[in-house]
């Protein structure tokens, strides 16, 4: 793999469906999970291990992470939030677990009902028990430049956070510009204060697309040195304790500027598409990415063949 090129990290099946409120069922998220893997990708991160009353959409956890395909050389990934998690995350083939926290306390106690440091004792067990298990973490830091409810953020204390993460095990640490306000100067001058830290490389990028800024934020990330950047199939996505978020930087839109740029992602473009429509026929609801609309709507996505599933 080049040094130029980059690993996207496909949230579409937990991150892009948790915030759904059409159901999806079991066989459809194996389908577009199985789709998602046979265009190429190599990071998928699958489901929660919350509870079902929290996110009613990803009740069906255990399941999908007992029937995921085999693939080689594919990684899932999935939340493990608490110890409860833990028990359940340990019977399944995920080989990332991931927690979560803000640089904001607002939006942590809205997000998980603690605070920062909380958050951290929270998590502390399910580090220990992924050592245990030889599974690798991955951490989540929220509100990375913007929060719904402080507004901005001083980007030391989101720099702050994210070296805890590293500190405390975690393998890799999402930078979440959860409300998709942040601007390419401010994700140059975090990257650059990251970089200073020594932690850059440790990171992947999590945008959101309210403002239109989630591929011209990816490139200012990537053009400081970032390459991972987690997307989501067709731009689903959302949050629902950040009133009016968009979805997530849609994957297609990613894959279409890289590879206009001549960055090799390893994902078939025409597969992610495919894929795509799988989730927007589950939905019933127009996906929101730029690139799949375009190519759907001139006849280039590939239609695959009907499912009988709901």
């Amino acid at each position: 793999m080049s040094p130029d090129d980059v690993t996207i990290v496909e949230v579409g099946p937990r991150d892009g469906l948790q915030n759904e409120p059409n159901h999806v069922s079991t066989e459809r998220k194996i389908a577009f999970i199985e789709a998602l893997a046979d265009a190429g990708h190599r990071r998928i991160e699958a489901t929660a291990f919350v509870h079902p009353k929290v996110i009613p959409q990803l009740a069906d956890a255990d399941v999908v992470a007992s029937r995921l395909p085999e693939r080689e050389g594919v990684t899932y990934t999935a939340l493990v939030p608490n110890d409860h998690g833990v028990a359940r995350a340990r019977k399944t083939g995920i080989s990332q677990w991931a927690v979560f926290t803000a640089a904001s306390e607002t939006f942590n106690q809205k997000n998980i009902k603690a605070s920062i440091d909380e958050s951290f004792a929270r998590f502390a067990s399910v580090l220990e028990a992924a050592r245990e298990c030889g599974r690798t973490v991955r951490g989540y830091c929220s509100t990375i430049l913007h929060c719904p409810y402080e507004g901005r953020i001083d980007p030391s204390l989101t720099v702050s956070v994210v070296r805890r993460l590293i500190d405390v095990g975690c393998e890799e640490v999402s930078l979440g510009e959860t409300i998709g306000r942040g601007t390419p100067g401010e994700i140059r001058d975090l990257c650059g204060r990251l970089a200073v830290e020594g932690v850059l490389d440790r990171c992947a990028v999590h945008f959101h697309d309210t403002y239109g800024m989630g591929c011209a934020n990816a490139l200012a990330a990537y053009e400081l040195g970032v390459r991972t950047f987690d997307a989501s199939a067709g731009g689903l996505g959302g949050c629902p304790y950040a009133p009016g978020a968009a979805g997530n930087t849609a994957t297609e839109d990613l894959i279409f500027m890289f590879n206009g740029m001549g960055v090799k992602t390893g994902v078939d473009l025409e597969a992610q598409v495919a894929a795509s429509l799988l989730m927007e026929e589950a939905l019933g609801h127009t996906l929101p990415s730029h690139t799949y609309r375009a190519l759907r709507g001139r006849g280039q996505g590939p239609k695959p063949d009907h499912l009988e599933m709901s």
